[in-house]
């Protein structure tokens, strides 16, 4: 038998009965799940020690008959049942036998709290409420130009042509980013994220993401940069790594204000990649909160994933990233990527 002291440290509540169908171990979760202390419960039977109730409002003891029931029975699928005093509680019994088709030696139960599949279910409505609102607004321009442009063709310039499919271009754009953002959320919660590796110049993958800014129509003086020359080659993912500076501009642009400063130098740690505007700043009550999923300014719009994917591509190359709020006000980003080499090179590669 299991030394009972072993399931102190389980997260999930752990009871046990004995063959006898009397408590015999019942660890410090369960008490905090059930509200029951231990020193009640154990020497008691089962179905007093832990009443569990079942969404008919049966005793869900008598239902599954643990004991007595049918012989090729091992375990009770997870099932959300309530305690005495209306709290939902998942529950999962298995059946441990002394033999196959034996009698039933212990009564294992896993109890857990509805709290955390409840967050998830939030999330996932949370995730599902986003990406419609982010691929209506796209899908509802590229909708519209393409309606007017096949009803009124020959009421158009070339010149209004152009601009009408510069339009278009441009929101389908922003569905793919929107669609290459969930792919990446998907594969960092998997751990699946795979980085393509290169030698990378991070200052021209700076510089090009801020000339494409320019390019979309965002004032060239809105950027102040300051490269340092010293900055070495990075053996990392240039793709990746331009997304996280991409999102770091565009968020310093959604939710700051004034001049969005990058700056890039070389020190101890790495590779320092900084990104701040002179906006608002994140206050502080929401400070702990930014890097996690649907975290927006207050209406900013946006997805409120482009800081925790910037936090898991960051990761993915070993590096760190952290909110530094300057002094003089606004938010400020800062990236640190180790230097790392290509496999089998010496550190000049």
């Amino acid at each position: 038998m299991i030394d009972p002291a072993a399931y102190d440290a389980l997260p999930d509540g752990v009871v046990v009965a004995d063959e006898r169908g009397v408590v015999c171990v019942f660890n410090p979760a369960a008490e905090r799940i059930t509200g029951i202390s231990a020193r009640t419960a154990i020497g008691r039977p089962l179905a007093e020690a832990v009443p569990l109730i079942d969404p008919a409002g049966r005793d869900w003891w008598l239902v599954i008959n643990p004991y007595s029931g049918l012989a090729t029975r091992h375990r009770q699928v997870e099932r959300s049942l309530a305690l005495p005093d209306g709290r939902a509680v998942l529950v999962t019994a298995s059946l441990v036998r002394d033999r196959p088709l034996g009698s039933v030696r212990q009564v294992v139960v896993m109890l857990r709290g509805t709290e955390a599949r409840a967050r998830v279910e939030r999330e996932h409505a949370d995730l599902i409420a986003t990406v419609a609102h982010e691929l209506r607004s796209p899908l509802t321009g590229v909708k519209g130009f393409t309606a007017t442009l096949l009803n009124r063709w020959d009421r158009f310039s070339d010149e209004q042509r152009r601009l009408v499919l510069e339009s278009v271009d441009a929101d389908a754009d922003r569905l793919t980013r929107l669609i290459a953002e969930l792919l990446d959320v998907a594969r960092i919660d998997a751990g699946r994220l795979q980085l393509r590796r290169a030698r990378t110049d991070v200052a021209t993958v700076v510089r090009h993401r801020i000339d494409a800014q320019v390019a979309a129509g965002i004032p060239a003086d809105r950027f102040a940069t300051d490269l340092a020359d010293d900055v070495p080659d990075l053996w990392v993912d240039p793709d990746k790594v331009g997304q996280v500076v991409d999102n770091l501009i565009e968020n310093a642009l959604r939710h700051g204000d004034g001049i969005v400063t990058v700056t890039l130098r070389l020190d101890a740690d790495g590779v320092v990649l900084t990104v701040a505007d002179h906006g608002p700043g994140v206050p502080s009550h929401q400070a702990s909160r930014i890097f996690g999923r649907f975290w927006k300014g207050p209406e900013r719009g946006g997805s409120g994933l482009g800081l925790f994917v910037v936090r898991g591509l960051v990761e993915a190359h070993g590096g760190r990233v952290a909110l530094v709020p300057p002094p003089e006000g606004g938010a400020r980003f800062v990236v640190v990527l180790p230097q790392t080499q290509a496999p089998g090179t010496d550190p000049a590669f």
